[in-house]
C-alpha cells in the first residue's frame, strides 16, 4: 500500500503539467491534470501489484486473493476518487441544477434560500454513501479486509495533487477580496469571478474527498482495532444487542455534531468581536469611511488569530478526550463510538461541505446576473 502512494507522487507530480487551459475554462484544466494523473497511476500500479503480490499463499480466513484480484481493489480506490469528484461538482458547480436552484429560491427571500440549501446539502449525502457501501462491497469480495485497505490507499494516493486543488480556492477567493477592496476596475473583477466561483467546486470536491476516504477507511479502522485487542487476549466481540455497544454508538454519533457546533460557535463569537472592533475604529478613528484616516488592521488581525486559537480548543479535545474516556469504562463502548462517529461524521460533513459550497455559488450566480 505504501508504494501505491510512492508511485502516485510521480503520478501527481506529471499530471500538475497538463494543468493547462486555451479556452479559458479553469475547472476543466485542473480535472485534467487530476484525470491524467489518475491514469497514470493506474498504469503504474500494474508493475507494483505483479511486483510484490505475485507469492500469496494464504490470507486470514481462506485462500489468498490473485493478483488481479488487488490491482482491481486499487481501481476501485481510484473510482471512488472519481465518482466523489463528480458528485460534488454536480452539487456544487455553478453549472447545475442544484447551484441553480438555490439561487433562484432567493427570489422568494431568505427562508426559502436557506430551506433549499439544507435542503441540497442533505440531498448531496446519497450517492457518496452508495459510492462508499459499494466500494467496500467490492473490495471485500475481491481481497477481504486487506482489499479494502488496498483501495483507500489507491484512493489516498492522489492527496498531493488534490491538496493542490484545495489550496487554489482560498487563493482565488481572497484574490477577489482584494480586486473588491481596492475598487480595481470590473474587467479585473470578471477575471477573478470566475476563478473564485471554481475555487468554491474545488474546495467542496476536496473536502468530499478527503471525509470519502475516511469513511472507507472506517472498517479497516475498526478491524485494526479488533485485532489489538485479539493480540492482548481480549476475545471481544461486538454484538448489536450489547447494551455497551449501542451506547458506544450514540456516544460516537453524538461527536461530529457537537464538534461543529462548538467550533460553529466559535467562529460566530470571534467574527463578533471583529464587528465590534470595527465599529469602534469607525467611532473613534476619523476619516476611516472617507479614506483619509488608517485603520488599525493590526488589533483586526490579533483579535482573529489569538481568539481562533483559544476558542478551537474546546472542539480540539472532543476527538482527544471522548475516546481515551470511553475506551477506560469499556473496550465495547469503544468499539461503538468508533462506528457511530464515522457514519454519523460522513453524513455531517458532506451536508456541510456540499451545501456550503452551493450557497457560496449560488451568490455568485447571483453577482453575476442571474434572477436579476
Amino acid at each position: 500500500p505504501l508504494v501505491l502512494g510512492g508511485v502516485s507522487i510521480i503520478a501527481s507530480i506529471i499530471g500538475t503539467f497538463a494543468v493547462k487551459s486555451r479556452t479559458g475554462n479553469v475547472e476543466r484544466a485542473l480535472y485534467q491534470g487530476m484525470i491524467v494523473a489518475g491514469i497514470l497511476a493506474a498504469l503504474l500500479f500494474i508493475p507494483v501489484t505483479l511486483w510484490m503480490m505475485d507469492d500469496l499463499t494464504q490470507q486470514r480466513g481462506g485462500p489468498a486473493p490473485g493478483v488481479w484480484d488487488i490491482y482491481l481493489c486499487a481501481l476501485i480506490g481510484l473510482g471512488v476518487t472519481a465518482a466523489l469528484f463528480v458528485i460534488t461538482d454536480y452539487y456544487t458547480s455553478t453549472r447545475f441544477a442544484p447551484v441553480k436552484k438555490t439561487a433562484a429560491a432567493s427570489e422568494t427571500g431568505h427562508a426559502t434560500n436557506i430551506i433549499q440549501g439544507l435542503a441540497q446539502g442533505l440531498q448531496a449525502t446519497a450517492l457518496p454513501a452508495l459510492v462508499i457501501v459499494l466500494a467496500i462491497f467490492a473490495a471485500n469480495e475481491l481481497a477481504g479486509i486487506y482489499g479494502v485497505a488496498v483501495a483507500v490507499m489507491a484512493q489516498l494516493s492522489l492527496t498531493g495533487l488534490i491538496v493542490a486543488l484545495d489550496a487554489f480556492g482560498p487563493i482565488t477567493d481572497n484574490a477577489g477580496g482584494i480586486a473588491e477592496m481596492a475598487d480595481m476596475p470590473e474587467d479585473v473583477r470578471n477575471v477573478t469571478d470566475p476563478l473564485d466561483a471554481v475555487g468554491n467546486t474545488t474546495k467542496a470536491v476536496t473536502k468530499g474527498y478527503a471525509i470519502g476516504s475516511a469513511a472507507l477507511a472506517a472498517l479497516v479502522l475498526f478491524d485494526s482495532y479488533t485485532t489489538g485487542l485479539a493480540e492482548e487476549n481480549l476475545n471481544v466481540t461486538f454484538n448489536l444487542s450489547d447494551a455497551w455497544v449501542i451506547a458506544g454508538l450514540f456516544l460516537g454519533g453524538l461527536m461530529p455534531f457537537l464538534f461543529a457546533s462548538l467550533a460553529m460557535q466559535a467562529v460566530g463569537q470571534v467574527g463578533g468581536q471583529v464587528v465590534e472592533e470595527v465599529r469602534r475604529q469607525f467611532r473613534e478613528i476619523p476619516g476611516i469611511l472617507e479614506g483619509t484616516g488608517r485603520p488599525d488592521y493590526s488589533r483586526a488581525v490579533d483579535i482573529v488569530t489569538r481568539s481562533a486559537i483559544k476558542r478551537m480548543l474546546a472542539p480540539a479535545l472532543i476527538p482527544v478526550l471522548f475516546p481515551i474516556i470511553v475506551g477506560i469504562i469499556s473496550v465495547k463502548m469503544l468499539g461503538g463510538l468508533l462506528i457511530g462517529t464515522i457514519v454519523t461524521g460522513l453524513f455531517l460533513a458532506i451536508a456541510m461541505t456540499s451545501g456550503g459550497g452551493a450557497w457560496d455559488n449560488a451568490k455568485k450566480l447571483i453577482e453575476d446576473g442571474a434572477y436579476g
